[in-house]
């Protein structure tokens, strides 16, 4: 089943960019163009990470960020805020970013795919009212030794490390594609 994906931003280039740099077949990747149309696929969908950019129209990255947060469930879903300028993202909420990503606009694949490993790792990390063996299994190295101190099986941690080869190896297959994909944009933008 793939990871379903929720990009808000009111900028359609940016949600395109965004589902072509990621890894065919693994991903389903929802898209809003308002804070409101996201904050109502946040409610009606399973999602597994949502990449939120801070200034969009109806209702802000800000408010959507804040709805979040007063949801216990809806708080532990990996969060990627994006924006073109940081400092209105620190205005609101300090340095350092303890449970969400940030990723500066323009960003090109690799800087998109460290941004999900690292919102992945820092969700893994957030305290749980009630921390179960499958919310904390998710697919980075962190969370397996999460995982094996809740005292999921080996069965489970090897699972998990099988999908993280996985992962890997498919960051690394685009990783080779990175050139391509950044001459391809460089002969759009001339």
């Amino acid at each position: 089943m793939a990871n379903k994906i929720l990009v808000i931003d009111d900028t359609a280039v940016v949600r395109v960019k965004v589902r072509e740099m990621l890894p065919p077949g693994n991903f389903e990747v929802l898209e809003a163009k308002d804070g409101v149309e996201g904050y109502d696929l946040i409610l009606k969908e399973k999602i597994n990470l949502i990449m939120l950019d801070f200034i969009l129209p109806k209702m802000s990255g800000w408010e959507v960020f804040q709805k979040i947060q007063a949801q216990p469930e809806l708080k532990k879903i990996p969060l990627v805020i994006m924006s073109g300028r940081k400092e209105e993202v620190t205005e609101k909420i300090p340095e350092p970013f303890e449970y969400f990503e940030f990723l500066n606009k323009p960003f090109d694949q690799r800087q998109l795919i460290t941004a999900i490993k690292s919102s992945m790792a820092k969700a893994a990390k957030k305290p749980r009212p009630e921390a179960s063996k499958t919310a904390a299994a998710t697919a980075t190295t962190e969370v397996v030794g999460a995982a094996s101190a809740e005292g999921a099986s080996l069965a489970e941690i090897q699972a998990l490390n099988a999908k993280i080869a996985k992962m890997q190896a498919e960051i690394d297959g685009l990783k080779k594609q990175l050139a391509q994909v950044v001459t391809f944009i460089k002969q759009k933008i001339k």
